[in-house]
Order: structure tokens, then sequence, then C-alpha cells
């Protein structure tokens, strides 16, 4: 097109803003159509166009599908320049015409696809400024994407959501917007993917939802309906992979709000009742690694039986906490040397020793066995020989530290003789109280892979006497030989296997093999997203996310 083009928008441009300031701008429909006309002339001309047609959008109330439609066409164009000032222009057919501020936020949803970073910036920057405009329309865009989108558009959706609405609209998130957040959100839980449903909580986390008793209360509420708790299990069906993963997924999702009033009951009484049978604990992980499965699962429970309120059953629960126990306590061989330090799986005996002490105080007599003598000495036997096991590695660690400053300590090796030390000595602190007759229930002990927090960053403890302190704490990803991290909740794939310290001598090596375990398309966008998935009323999806242009 010749310049003769260029001068000919700009003239057109005149005039309408003259006849605007005339109230007359409607008798000028003819010089906007030929705006809209410009979408298919050149560079220059698409990138007038993308800013002079919403400009005047408003005023030809007739012509706004074709609008709409033509900007649409230059926020897909090949030109990368011209689609970002596209892009850049498409709030202002907002600015004063909120009715269509859905249908340009679900346009700008899609766009969250560009593989192109300038544009994606811009993209960003654009809803943002829709947001200035109409916080509750553009929500609603959104959300109708991550509704009816497809998986990838679904997916930067929640990213968005996530990671920048909240943080750089937050000024904007009245109670009425957060509500509606809540409601949306709520709705989307019914038929989520796991990671989906890690999302939807971090955008509840940074509503009011996580400033108060009562939000606290509604957000674990929600993790346990995810979890689906009530669903009836046989004993192998409650071993499967995905009822492990989904119980333990949600559970360190509840764990962060629980409290002395917002507590763990119902995970707990899942636990126990349904995972904590012998004939069903022995068939967990049994595919996978069975011992990481098993003490990942240990580790939630200890930390949900902190705050574990009055179960229906205490002795129940308590029996079988024991049980588990004592495949972890064995009784001492009768041809093994006194001399000779035994070996045991702390990390899953810690766990299990708190429950026990945490969960035992609403059955405190159980441990005396009133009326079995036999299981008294059994009981006794099997804790002393594991307190016996516990101070041979006490002291071997001890002598390991000794002598060595703050900053050989911060090393990885060292810091994974750290974490056993506190291991075991949370083991006997634990049974000082266990052992004692009858049972006491009063020791403080923070658990070995919780962060100490308190005021001024002085250490706190976990008060095992009553269900609250430690709300909130940061749990530290698991410390592998050669220092790599794996912070995943999920199932470790192939080739993460962790690499353990090794105590100086053999004959330790068993019984430290687990203290690190872990923690755990053009059309398209004018039509709206793809169909919904089959599924929903809780519990997670399968599906894979997959990222694409358009």
């Amino acid at each position: 097109m010749s310049q003769d083009t260029i001068d000919k928008l700009y003239a057109n441009y005149d005039v309408l803003s003259e006849a605007l300031t005339k109230g007359k701008i409607a008798d000028y429909e003819l010089e906007y159509k030929e705006i809209l006309n410009a979408v298919k002339g050149n560079a220059k001309e698409k990138k007038l166009a993308a800013q002079f047609i919403p400009k005047f959008f408003k005023h030809f109330p007739s012509l706004a599908d074709t609008a709409i439609d033509r900007q649409l066409d230059l926020c897909e164009d090949e030109d990368g320049i011209t689609r970002r000032q596209a892009i850049k222009d498409l709030p202002n057919f907002c600015k004063d015409t909120k009715e269509h501020t859905p249908k340009i936020a679900d346009i700008l949803s899609q766009l969250l696809l560009s593989d192109d970073p300038m544009e994606l910036q811009q993209v960003h920057l654009s809803l943002q400024q829709l947001a200035k405009y109409d916080v509750l329309g553009t929500l609603s865009g959104i959300f109708s994407q991550i509704t009816a989108g497809d998986e990838a558009t679904r997916a930067r959706c929640f990213q968005y959501l996530s990671q920048k609405f909240m943080k750089f609209c937050g000024d904007l998130v009245t109670k009425e917007i957060e509500t509606f957040i809540v409601v949306e959100l709520k709705k989307i839980l019914q038929d989520v993917t796991a990671d989906e449903f890690h999302l939807c909580m971090t955008i509840l986390a940074k509503t009011k939802l996580a400033s108060t008793v009562s939000g606290h209360q509604e957000l674990v509420k929600i993790a346990v309906e995810q979890a689906e708790l009530d669903v009836e299990l046989s004993g192998t069906l409650a071993a499967e992979d995905e009822v492990i993963e989904r119980f333990i997924f949600c559970a360190t999702e509840a764990v962060p709000y629980l409290s002395n009033k917002v507590e763990s009951t119902p995970f707990v009484k899942f636990m126990c009742e349904k995972l904590l049978p012998l004939s069903t604990w022995n068939l967990i992980g049994a595919a996978d690694d069975q011992s990481q499965t098993q003490l990942r699962l240990l580790k939630v429970f200890a930390e949900l039986c902190t705050y574990c309120g009055t179960l229906e059953n205490p002795q129940e629960a308590v029996k079988r906490i024991y049980a588990i126990l004592q495949e972890y306590m064995p009784l001492p061989p009768l041809d093994t040397d006194i001399s000779d330090t035994p070996s045991f799986q702390f990390s899953h005996a810690e766990c299990l020793l708190y429950a026990l002490h945490c969960v035992g105080k609403q059955a405190p007599e159980f441990l005396t066995f009133p009326e079995d003598a036999a299981s008294l000495k059994d009981f006794k036997q099997r804790i002393q020989y594991l307190a016996r096991g516990t101070q041979g590695y006490l002291k071997k660690l001890q002598e390991a530290i000794k002598g060595q400053t703050p900053a050989e300590l911060k090393s990885d090796e060292n810091q994974i003789k750290v974490t056993a030390l506190k291991t075991t000595s949370n083991i006997s602190t634990l049974i000082r109280d266990l052992f004692h007759s009858p049972p006491l229930f009063k020791a403080k002990v923070n658990l070995s892979w919780l962060a100490p927090k308190g005021k001024d960053g002085a250490a706190s403890v976990v008060d095992l006497t009553s269900p609250g302190g430690g709300a909130g704490t940061k749990r530290h990803a698991p410390i592998t030989f050669d220092g790599t991290p794996n912070s995943k909740k999920g199932k470790r794939t192939e080739g993460q296997d962790q690499k353990y310290y090794a105590p100086p001598s053999g004959k330790y090596s068993a019984g430290v093999k687990n203290y690190a375990g872990g923690q755990a398309g053009g059309n398209k966008r004018r039509q709206g997203g793809g169909g919904r998935r089959s599924g929903g009323g809780g519990g997670f999806r399968s599906g894979q996310k997959r990222f694409g242009r358009y």
C-alpha cells in the first residue's frame, strides 16, 4: 500500500476525533469502516489500525463484533510487532464498555500460550490493565478458559492467576472479588489434576482465607474433600499408588493450616482405619520403592497427628499404629553379641513413635497392657533394643560432627549427619516417655525434617501435650549425598534414587539408609476453548500438560 493509504488513515482519525468533540461521530461510520479494513494492509497500516480501532470502538456498537474480530486478526499476524501492538490495545475495547471485558479477557487468556517472551509479557500487562478497568469481568474471562479451554490454555491460566494476577492485581481484590475467586475455584476443584489442585490451593492461600481460623478450616475442608476420605476401599485398593499419592498430596496441602482450632482428625482417622492395617500396609508401595513410599506417608502422618482431635475409637487407632511400629522395632535376636550395636530404619521409627505419642494420650492405658503381661514384656524388650541402637548411632554421629566449624557443618554430608542426629535425639526423647511406667506423654520434640521456628529466629518445639504449635512450619527438602534436594511430592522417577550418608562403621550403614526420604490456532480464540473434560465430583483427573503455540 502507498503512503496515500497511511495519510488516509490519519485523515480518518482526525475526522473522527473532530466529530467526537461535536457529538456527531455516529455520522462517520464509513471512516471507521476504512480503519477496520486497514488490517489487510502493510505493517504500518496494521499498527495504526490496532491503535485506532479500539479508540473509537464504543461509538459504533453495530460494528462491535466486526471491530473485535479485526483486532483478533492483528493479534494473529505473522509480524511480532503488529501482534504486540494489537495485544497492547485490546484492553481499550473495555475502557468505557465493560460488557466486553469477559470476551477480551478470554482472548488474552488464550494468548497466554504465546512462545514469544516479549509477546507473553505484553499479554500479562494487558490483562493487568484490563483488570484495572473491570476486575470481575477479567476474572470471568480467565475462569471461562480454565473451565472450557484446552489443557494447555487451562494450565497457563492457572499459572497466571497464581503467579501474576494475585501478585500484581492484589490491590484490586475486594471482598466481593475474593468471594468470586473462591466460588469459582471450588467449582473447578470438582475436576482437577494434582498439579491444578496445588495451584488452586496456592491461589486460595493468597486470599483472606489464609489469614483467619475460619479460612483455615475451609482450606482444610477442601483438602479433605479432594482426598476422598469417605470412599470405601478394600485392602488391595487402598494400597494402590493413586490412593496413596492423593492422600499424601492432599494432606500435605492441609498441614500448613492445622492448629489447635483446625484439626486433622479426618486424615488421621483415614490413615488408621484404611492404610495402617498390616495387610494393607505391606502392599503400599510394593510396585515401586516401598520403603520410601511408606516413609513419605509416615512423615505426613506424623505431622497430622500433632493436631489430631478426639478419635471415635482411639484404642483401635493406637493398636494399629503400634502394630506397624513393631515392624520397625523388632525384638532383640537371641544370639546377638551384647557389644554389637543394632541397625534400624530410624526415620520410620521416629514417625511412628511420634504418632504413637500424640494419639496414645487418647488411650494411655494401651501401652500398659493391663491384662497381658507377655505383651508388656514384649514391648519393653523391643523399645529397649531400639534405645540401644539409637544410643549407639547417636554417639557415632556426635563424634562425627564434633569440632566441626559452623561453615563445615553446612556441607551436604554434614547436613545429613545433623538431620540424622535430630532423628535419633527425637527417638531417645520419645522412648524415655513411652518406657515410663505408666507411659508419659509430656515430651516436646520438633520433628527432624521440620525447620525450627520461633520468635526472633529462636528454635521452637512442638508441644505433644497439646495440639497447638508449629502451624505452617516449612519442610526441608531431603538432602542427598550429591547435594541435590528433591522437593517433589509425587513418586520419584527412575534415576532419582537418593544416596545417603554411610556411618564410619559398616555395621551401622543399614540403619541410616532411609534418613533423607522425600517429602515429601486462530479461530479457536473466537469460539472459546474446547469441550469440558470428563470426570468430576472431586479427586484428581489424569492428564498431562501440553504446551503449544495456539
